[in-house]
């Protein structure tokens, strides 16, 4: 006999170390800290190295369903007269595959052997990879719903006892919580005279449930729940039926236990339909199939259908729909031998943060990214995935070197859904996350805005290129048509524009060579770039996209300082005399205007012919509208709410958010509300919007 290497005894100890630290975190403590197709991995490379090597032993926890109730004060233990065990799991059609040929050839020698007539179908499907004598058998299909599996005991059809699956023979009392399950029925009047009927199911959240509740308790000002599937968990094992109560719980029945003066039909997809009639929850999306084929085929489509579905689900599970078939086959140590699990590609995933990097935004934000060690999550491989903003990393306690849960679900991004806290004595180096200073992309300074970090260049980092020249070309800026979205993108990446003044040295030649372009559009581009270059002051300082400066606010800094060198020069304190602009914006301003990259980039477009008038000073005191306020309500139909706000700042009036007994007129346009009813309660004039473009055009034109 070949002796077993010490190397993997002590890997088989060290799993059973680390399953069983989990197996308490999961079950005892209700705080999970690796996902389930971790824990999955770690049970079977166990499972894998007992049979190899014969070390299995009756105190492994390969040989246990779970773990052992918790002791806390408040749970008493409820032993299972029929035991609840796990299932096994396949992930793949050839595994499916075998896993009928296994129970076929079981049924077939159980016929052999006892003279029982299954009534066996030879399978005939074209494609099947089974062995060709495998029966083709019928299942019990449904989604292998992730929440928390629980035993409803029922006593002449009074709901009597709640318990957890435990470690599959002895579970926790949970009876005070599994009444506050909405779905489930109290009392069964057709059961009255049962003296017992034992129902287990899947206790969980759902989605629009789970995402009600992470709104309530954001507005009463509680925590965020992480999951649907550990909020359950926490859920049912609370001391105070009060608190349970407030969790959306749901259920839905997957089989039944003991039964004792009760008459169970054979096939399970009947059983399902006699629980249903009892008004018990059952799954809706189940469905019986008859042969392997056609249960690959329900997993297929279950998965297809996984993100449209109100619960959160990780495979399918398959049953032999005869009860009969069950029986004889029996069960091993762990799990039925008639059913098994079809497991889809996992969620959540846990991986290791390598690295931490901020990227650019083409707006300015500047965001941490987070480099991942690769992991296969939600079907696809995540090797790094954002963190949004530092209040999140904050948030997670996350530091560079920290274990961690990915999740993903659908098409959605990636994201870190928590820190693994390091095991039993394993060391981590971990590193702090720090913002950077200077702006990745082009070293500019970076500056706090809220929770966000943005580059202060603006319209010359290289980062927010396609950005900044679609704000440059857009109609309330340089008015550049045919310069749109699609194809500033084919020229940016053809590294044509680098910066806005590259628009100035486009050729009809090469503009008639790109995509969806010809001689006549790329001859309409060029004319409406040339005629551009002759613009006004407000447009220019609009087009460059300082922060925080719009249409209006450009307007006012045009009619207060005349010039572009004067506004250059102007410091913070200057900047706030101008109306409607604060600190803020004035520490914008300014820092955009010290900018090199910036100064540079004006000289430029200067030299590329761009010109405006200048604004005497002195006009802006003789406006029509000066030292009047304007407030702009309900909808306007022939033109955008900046540019009504611009027309009107341009004529000297200040453009108000809210009605006073100072305002002078409100526009008021479909759908207005509280603002013109305000405006009628304190006699204030009120016109449509015919009105104000006719008032406009006179105003403009005197």
């Amino acid at each position: 006999m070949t002796k077993t290497p010490e190397k993997v005894r002590d890997e088989v100890s060290d799993l059973r170390k680390r399953i069983e630290h989990h197996n308490h975190l999961y079950y005892t403590l209700g705080s999970p800290q690796i996902p389930d197709d971790d824990y999955d991995a770690l049970m079977s490379r166990l499972v894998e190295l007992e049979r190899k090597h014969n070390l299995a032993t009756p105190d492994s926890p390969s040989q246990r369903v779970g773990s052992a109730p918790a002791d806390s004060e408040g749970f008493g233990e409820v032993k299972h007269e029929l035991p609840m065990q796990s299932l096994d799991k396949v992930s793949d059609k050839q595994a499916l595959f075998d896993f009928e040929t296994r129970i076929g050839k079981r049924l077939q020698a159980a016929e052999t052997e006892t003279g029982t007539d299954f009534e066996l179908i030879p399978d005939s499907t074209p494609d099947s990879t089974s062995d060709p004598t495998t029966a083709q058998l019928e299942y019990s299909c449904e989604p292998k719903i992730d929440g928390v599996a629980v035993s409803v005991l029922y006593r002449r059809g009074l709901l009597q006892r709640g318990a957890t699956r435990g470690d599959g023979v002895t579970g926790e009392d949970i009876t005070h919580n599994v009444r506050t399950v909405r779905n489930l029925p109290l009392h069964i009047p057709a059961l009255k005279n049962t003296p017992q009927l034992e129902v287990r199911g899947e206790i969980f959240i759902s989605k629009p449930g789970f995402a009600e509740l992470n709104r309530r308790s954001e507005a009463e000002g509680g925590k965020t729940f992480v999951n649907p599937r550990n909020t359950a968990a926490g859920a049912v094992r609370q001391l105070d039926p009060a608190a349970t109560a407030r969790i959306p719980l749901q259920m839905y029945c997957y089989g039944v236990g003991f039964t004792e003066g009760f008459n169970l039909p054979d096939k399970l997809d009947e059983i399902f339909t006699l629980l249903e009639s009892f008004s018990l929850p059952v799954n809706p999306d189940r469905a019986a199939c008859k042969g392997v084929s056609a249960c690959l085929d329900y997993c297929l489509d279950l998965l297809a259908r996984r993100d449209s579905l109100d619960y959160e689900i990780d495979g399918a599970v398959i049953k032999l729909n005869s009860r009969t078939m069950q029986q004889t086959l029996g069960s091993n140590v762990r799990s039925p031998r008639w059913a098994t699990a079809y497991k889809f590609p996992a969620e959540e995933k846990s991986t290791t943060v390598l690295d931490v990097q901020f990227q650019v935004g083409r707006t300015g934000t500047v965001t941490p990214v987070a480099r991942l060690k690769p992991v296969f999550v939600g079907g696809v491989t995540v090797s790094n995935t954002t963190l949004h903003n530092m209040d999140e990393i904050e948030r997670l306690g996350l530091r560079i070197g920290d274990r961690v849960i990915v999740r993903r679900a659908g098409d959605v991004i990636p994201k870190v859904v928590k820190v693994i806290d390091p095991e039993p004595k394993t060391k981590t180096k971990r590193k702090k996350i720090t913002v950077p200073q200077k702006c990745p992309a082009c070293d500019a300074p970076v500056e706090q805005d809220g929770v966000l970090y943005k580059c202060t260049a603006g319209i010359t980092c290289p980062a927010q290129r396609k950005e900044s020249i679609r704000h440059f070309a857009s109609r309330t800026a340089m008015d550049i048509e045919g310069l749109g979205e699609k194809l500033i993108e084919q020229l940016v990446d053809a590294g044509r524009l680098s910066s806005v003044k590259d628009i100035y040295t486009l050729k009809a030649e090469e503009l008639a060579d790109m995509e969806r372009m010809g001689d006549k559009s790329a001859a309409n581009l060029i004319a409406a770039i040339d005629k551009s270059r002759q613009t006004t002051l407000p447009r220019f300082l609009y087009s460059l996209g300082i922060r925080e400066v719009g249409e209006a606010t450009a307007q006012g800094l045009a009619n207060h300082y005349g010039t572009l060198e004067a506004i250059a020069e102007a410091d913070e304190d200057a900047l706030e005399q101008v109306g409607d602009i604060g600190p803020i914006v004035a520490k914008h301003i300014a820092a955009f205007f010290a900018n090199k990259g910036n100064q540079a980039l004006i000289k430029a477009l200067r030299k590329q012919g761009m010109e405006w008038p200048d604004i005497p000073v002195s006009q802006a005191a003789e406006k029509p509208l000066a030292g009047e306020t304007w407030v702009l309500t309900g909808t306007l139909e022939r033109m955008t709410r900046n540019e009504a706000k611009a027309r009107l700042t341009a004529l000297g009036a200040k453009a108000a958010g809210s009605v006073s007994a100072k305002t002078h007129c409100v526009v008021a346009g479909p759908g207005a509300g509280s603002k013109l009813a305000k405006a009628e309660e304190l006699g204030i004039e009120v016109i449509d919007e015919a009105a104000f473009l006719s008032r406009l055009k006179k105003l403009e034109n005197t």
